[in-house]
């Protein structure tokens, strides 16, 4: 297993706008069936159906999504905001 170890450290996550990516998306997962639904017909008769399926799935996991990533933030602030342990006793 020598050959799989890592040969650096990780690099730290990256930090943005996690809410606001995650809702971008979301959105425009409900967009894009909204905008396939009015051509249902088609997409029945050619066995493409299930572009509109997973369009909407995607949006129903962004909804999902959109409430973990909210309750993580406020998480990620209440602990900024939570009075630590101090540096420690002075030497």
């Amino acid at each position: 297993m020598a050959k799989w170890t890592p040969k650096h450290e990780a690099p730290e996550p990256l930090e943005g706008p996690v809410v606001a990516t995650i809702t971008g998306g979301t959105v425009l997962w409900f967009v894009l069936f909204l905008v396939q639904l009015p051509f249902y017909g088609w997409f029945d008769d050619h066995g493409h159906t299930w572009w509109l399926w997973t369009c909407l799935a995607g949006g129903g996991l962004g909804l999902i999504g959109i409430w973990y990533v909210r309750k993580r933030d406020a998480a990620l602030k209440r602990s900024a905001a939570a009075p630590g342990p101090g540096p420690g006793p002075a030497t």
